[in-house]
């Protein structure tokens, strides 16, 4: 089996979709699409592999702007089951979604929305955590409910992922494209937070925090 495995950046937005294959088999899925993503079905089109799955980690991409997308690649989309997105494949926390030889395991993390899940690659040791866990931040809460599920969400994955994950989010917001479960448990300053009220602090005065310590 051939992995393949690519990142697309959206100039406009920051946002970032990625296309996953297996080249033996032929088949493969876009994972967060944008309007810039046709790049990746062209991609995916170029190396003979044809797009099984749309994947939202998160219902907040506008799925009407990829209808384009989905018809050109005859797909079906697949989101957490609860999704706004009214998803033809609805996907169940613990459960595993198979492309070709690849699996993908479905942790619900519910923080920012309802439906915010991670796929975790055990085979590649690769997760894409969405807007769950972003280079040296998190996902953005606007209500101390959904901040605690957040909270919660987050002790979640860094238990369940060996420390030796790579992870790929759906928005550029730190310094690198991608980063390490290791990585962001010695240096993301939510992680470091030694319970819910100071992870909520840190939260409600994150601008402050940020320009006090140079960060985007």
């Amino acid at each position: 089996m051939q992995f393949i495995f690519e990142q697309c950046r959206d100039d406009f937005s920051g946002r970032f979709s990625y296309l996953i294959g297996d080249r033996s088999a032929k088949v493969g899925a876009i994972v967060d699409p944008d309007p810039r993503s046709e790049i990746l079905v062209e991609r995916a089109l170029q190396q003979g592999l044809q797009i099984r799955y749309i994947l939202y980690t998160h219902h907040h991409n506008e799925i009407h702007s990829n209808d384009s997308i989905i018809k050109k690649a005859g797909t079906k989309v697949a989101a957490y089951h609860s999704s706004p997105l009214l998803p033809d494949i609805k996907l169940e926390d613990a459960h595993t979604l198979s492309l070709g030889a690849i699996s993908l395991e479905i942790l619900w993390t519910p923080g920012q929305s309802q439906d915010d899940i991670c796929l975790y690659l055990p085979a590649y040791e690769v997760a894409l955590t969405g807007n769950t866990l972003l280079v040296g931040q998190v996902g953005a809460t606007v209500t101390e409910e959904a901040t605690q599920r957040q909270y919660r969400s987050l002790q979640r994955l860094v238990n369940a992922l060996p420390l030796t994950t790579t992870l790929w989010p759906a928005r550029d917001v730190g310094c690198r494209p991608s980063s390490t479960l290791a990585w962001e448990k010695t240096t993301n300053p939510f992680l470091l937070a030694k319970d819910f009220p100071s992870f909520l602090m840190l939260k409600v005065s994150w601008l402050t925090y940020k320009a006090q310590h140079g960060l985007r």
